[in-house]
């Protein structure tokens, strides 16, 4: 049942009570008289989306208004997520004015209602200037907002939710119901598991408990039904349990073996793919897992010691366990299949603001909000390269005045938006209106650094990132203080206050201590040491509006309806983006950033344009015409030749986290080649700096087992030593037995097959004997004298000669189908829409065409059409009068005119090249990689990582909560 605000929310004034006058409000970029919608020129656009895969359209809606500096991706983002009426009734918004005007008029009513503002003009400029930084993508609420104000559902206006269980059947039953509602209403909801009783604990009635893991199936499907039961978006959930729990390898495990569970099923040939017809068959697959760590813990990981593992009724020790062996056995987990993430429970609370009122347990999905149970957190970020002030000659400067007074007009109505809101049950409307949490943070860090000349893993980069988000935290606790004169400060302050300002203190230290490094960040740093001395001052004086001021959430959709190159605090994806044009089709483009970094590095502009080029052609800056070494490493990213590398990731997370109330929604990515002891390194390093949550994510992880670096060693030795056996074992050999080689005639049919794997294209020219099979395969890759085209030549003659020597055709596909290597991914082929690697496509292909039925059903290889057949009827075989007897030949049809063998395929760079649909997708085009995430479901686009979420850049849809 949902809660309803029907009077004035706790911890707000009521008309007439008096605290203070109210706010005054100063005008930041209006002007007085000029309504923002008026300075601005508005044209019509059409908004039709499709699914590139099959065509179909997904949404269309004509003749929207926006302003006419919007990309075509954010008007279509906003369009198709945030229009609320249904298409085609004069109920729909038609224009971003409307859309506005819903949001900002409800937030200046209820501002007027319980008395924020000192006068009608003060409430006037709150609604003009809201409106214009909406209108200008400055910053932008968080998606829920976007949903619900203003309409006539209910007003639910945060985005994270935490929510608690403990050991008893009714409140495991209310865990499913209020998770349930949660997803409903288009949010995610997290909790943690530990109050639940293990399974080597007794029942009051003598048997055994089922154990958290147990009821973790039935929440589970929950979830994963309700995601597609026609909500907003998918359900994105959180489960924790802490490391002392006796169950806690269980907890540990259940994700690496259900994704055993869907390697041997989709080698079977089921569909396994996210989303597929039969992943619903495995478990656990709906909830990002993490596991809470203490300090006792990480000392005895550090000391080599043993931890004891804690009854939850008697909280007894019950086993004893090796710490580094349960900390090995989480980053074994983690490098299989990228969970559990990690959560430091002693950082964490020590930064806690409400410890009198209890404990920080939990945290929402993505884990950037970590705070009381059964509370929730609305969000908003702001876009952080509106506030970099370029002459364009490379003079550049980070505006703190005019980013101070933005925070504070957001942390203003962000904390209006509490005294309306709804919240989806009676504890969670009590207990977020009594502490009043927000979540104000900020994107395009990523691109802000790349525009002003700093390299994301340097010391200027962080130092800037840390001076920005110390002045956007100390602007909201002074806001939130000057609100408290106003409003009253939330109800949980006075049983909190010494802890409290406490955590104040912390921050104002860690500012104080912070290292100045150029002329960027150190006026910001002034600015932000001045409000924090404002923070102890009014703090003292006024108490605080709200219990958490900031966290840096994935700003997945929001990111994109802002025209964000990066999203949160992520570092940007490729130098190369794609970009959608205003009258239909797409270009290839340079990202902005790129030239503005080169001005501030003191390139001219002849150097400039050379240097473009270059990254236009090839992607990267390595051998750029012009360009220092030394200045390589700020144009690194996440992904490329040049990728930043996993502790770059992880000291940018602490060079910000001192000043941000919750936490960083941030996944550290990892090489494919990353063995155990990466991922161990990582999570202890992290602990050691600081660093409040984080989770890893090993590309393509999803197949393979783990395997560290002194595995590989061992492998090694164990394959030189194989190899001097056989050639041993040869030398003895007197007499053998040769077969012989039958060769092909000098016409013989064939077939030439294009074909495109993960973005690498290429040929593949099958010949065949006139009545008896497979006899040759030809492959063309890449440009003829390349490595690629090399090796794919050598491959090809030694298949070749094997098929000529009796090879049977059967015995290659079952050797070399499901080997994964890069490229992988998405195909051009109907019938192998995925393929783990080139070779996996070639003799999957090969099978299809040259193997009889049974013989291919045998090793799992079917058609699309059989695939579908499956489906309907339960069987692969066609029906009897169905049979083609002359299409089971294992013979290629023999064509008019025999092709030559090299001629069969056109040369490599023949082909057009593959479209790209987001950049995500040009990115492994230009490097010949997959990544491995999963397609949209509304528009089938390869997504892309946003924190700890994935975003669909095409059509904006995320699978977090932000």
């Amino acid at each position: 049942m949902t809660e309803t605000a029907s009077g004035p929310a706790r911890g707000s004034r009521t008309k007439g009570s008096k605290v203070s006058k109210g706010l005054r409000i100063e005008r930041i970029h209006t002007t007085p008289g000029v309504h923002p919608y008026d300075e601005v020129v508005w044209e019509r656009r059409d908004v039709v989306m499709t699914n590139w895969r099959d065509g179909s359209v997904n949404f269309e809606q004509r003749g929207v208004e926006f302003p006419d500096f919007w990309s075509v991706n954010a008007v279509n983002i906003v369009t198709s997520k945030y229009f609320r009426g249904a298409v085609g009734t004069p109920q729909r918004e038609t224009g971003l004015k409307q859309l506005i005007d819903r949001i900002v008029q409800t937030y200046r009513k209820a501002g007027e209602d319980y008395n924020y503002f000192a006068t009608p003009a003060d409430a006037e400029i709150f609604e003009h200037e809201l409106a214009y930084a909406l209108l200008h993508q400055i910053f932008s609420f968080n998606s829920p907002v976007w949903f619900n104000v203003g309409t006539p559902q209910p007003q639910q206006v945060s985005a994270c939710f935490i929510l608690s269980v403990d050991d008893s059947m009714e409140s495991i039953l209310d865990w499913y119901k209020e998770e349930g509602m949660i997803f409903k209403g288009g949010s995610g909801a997290g909790l943690n598991l530990s109050r639940i009783r293990s399974s080597k604990e007794l029942l009051s009635s003598g048997g055994n408990a089922s154990g958290p893991v147990s009821f973790m199936r039935g929440a589970d499907a929950s979830a994963g039904t309700i995601k597609s039961g026609g909500a907003t978006r998918r359900a994105a959930k959180m489960v924790i349990l802490d490391v002392d729990h006796p169950d806690i390898e269980d907890f540990i495990e259940t994700k690496v073996k259900e994704e055993e569970k869907i390697r041997a099923l989709r080698d079977a040939g089921f569909d396994m793919d996210l989303g597929g017809d039969d992943i619903t068959s495995v478990q656990y697959q709906n909830a990002n897992n993490s596991v809470r760590v203490n300090d006792e813990f990480m000392k005895a990981v550090e000391s080599g010691g043993t931890f004891g593992l804690r009854a939850r009724m008697t909280g007894e020790v019950i086993e004893q366990v090796e710490a580094k062996a349960l900390f090995r056995k989480m980053a074994e987990a983690a490098w299989a299949c990228a969970d559990p993430g990690i959560q430091y429970d002693d950082t964490i609370n020590r930064w806690h603001t409400c410890p009198e009122s209890g404990r920080i347990n939990g945290s929402n999905p993505c884990s950037e909000y970590m705070h009381l149970d059964n509370t929730s957190c609305n969000l908003a970020s702001l876009n952080l390269m509106k506030f970099l002030k370029d002459d364009g000659k490379g003079n550049q400067s980070f505006e703190s005045e005019r980013f101070a007074k933005v925070v504070e007009l957001v942390i203003t109505a962000m904390d209006i938006s509490i005294c309306f809101a709804d919240f989806p049950t009676q504890k969670i409307g009590e207990n977020t209106r009594a502490f009043r949490q927000l979540g104000i943070g900020y994107a395009n860090l990523g691109a802000l650094l790349m525009a002003t000349g700093h390299a994301y893993d340097s010391d200027g980069g962080r130092a800037l990132a840390g001076a920005i988000t110390s002045l956007m935290t100390g602007t909201s606790y002074r806001r939130s203080a000057e609100l408290a004169a106003v409003v009253g400060p939330y109800d949980g302050y006075a049983l909190n206050a010494e802890p409290h300002k406490r955590v104040m203190r912390q921050h104002a230290d860690a500012n104080a201590k912070a290292v100045r490094m150029d002329d960027l960040d150190t006026p910001v740093w002034a600015a932000a040491t001045e409000a924090w001395q404002d923070v102890l001052r009014l703090g003292e004086k006024n108490g605080f509006r709200n219990s958490q001021a900031s966290v840096i959430a994935p700003t997945g959709t929001i990111g994109l309806a802002m025209s964000c190159d990066t999203t949160g605090l992520e570092p940007d994806l490729a130098l190369v983006k794609f970009k959608k044009l205003v009258g239909g089709g797409s270009m290839q483009i340079v990202n902005g950033t790129v030239p503005q970094a080169l001005r501030r590095l003191g390139y001219q502009e002849e150097q400039i344009e050379a240097i473009v080029a270059h990254i236009a052609e090839h992607g990267n800056v390595i051998d750029a015409p012009g360009l220092k070494q030394e200045h390589y490493e700020v144009f690194d990213c996440a992904m490329g030749e040049r990728s930043i590398s996993a502790m770059g990731h992880v000291r940018m997370m602490a060079a910000i986290q001192p000043w941000i109330s919750g936490a960083l929604s941030k996944t550290v990515n990892l090489p494919e080649t990353a063995t155990v002891e990466d991922v161990e390194e990582v999570y202890f390093e992290a602990w050691k700096m600081g660093v409040k949550a984080l989770a890893i994510y090993r590309d393509n992880c999803k197949v393979g087992q783990p395997l560290s670096a002194k595995k590989k060693e061992q492998e090694k030795a164990e394959v030189t030593e194989k190899a001097e056996e056989t050639i041993r074992a040869a030398v003895e050999k007197v007499v053998e037995y040769r077969p012989v080689r039958k060769r092909l005639p000098k016409g013989r049919p064939g077939i030439t097959t294009s074909f495109t794997v993960g973005g690498a294209e290429g040929y593949m020219t099958a010949n065949s004997y006139p009545d008896d099979g497979l006899g040759e395969v030809f492959l063309k890759m890449s440009k003829q004298g390349s490595t690629l085209a090399g090796m794919m030549d050598a491959f090809s003659i030694a298949v070749s000669v094997g098929l000529q020597y009796g090879v049977p055709l059967e015995t290659y596909v079952s050797k070399f189908t499901n080997m994964r290597f890069e490229p992988a991914g998405m195909t051009d082929d109907p019938d192998v829409r995925m393929a783990q690697s080139i070779v996996d496509y070639i003799f999957r292909r090969l099978a299809l065409d040259f193997l009889p039925f049974e013989t291919r059903s045998a090793l799992g290889i079917h058609s699309a059409e059989e695939r579908q057949r499956h489906l309907e009827t339960g069987s692969y075989e066609p029906a009897d009068d169905e049979v083609d007897v002359e299409g089971l030949a294992q013979s290629a049809p023999r064509q008019q005119e025999a092709p030559k063998a090299v001629a069969a395929a056109p040369k490599a760079e023949a082909p057009a090249p593959k479209q790209a649909h987001t950049s995500a997708e040009l990115v492994e085009m230009q490097l010949g990689i997959s990544a491995d995430a999963p397609l949209c479901f509304s528009c089938g686009t390869k997504m892309q990582r946003a924190g700890s979420c994935y975003i669909c850049e095409g059509c904006g849809s995320t699978s977090g909560c932000s």
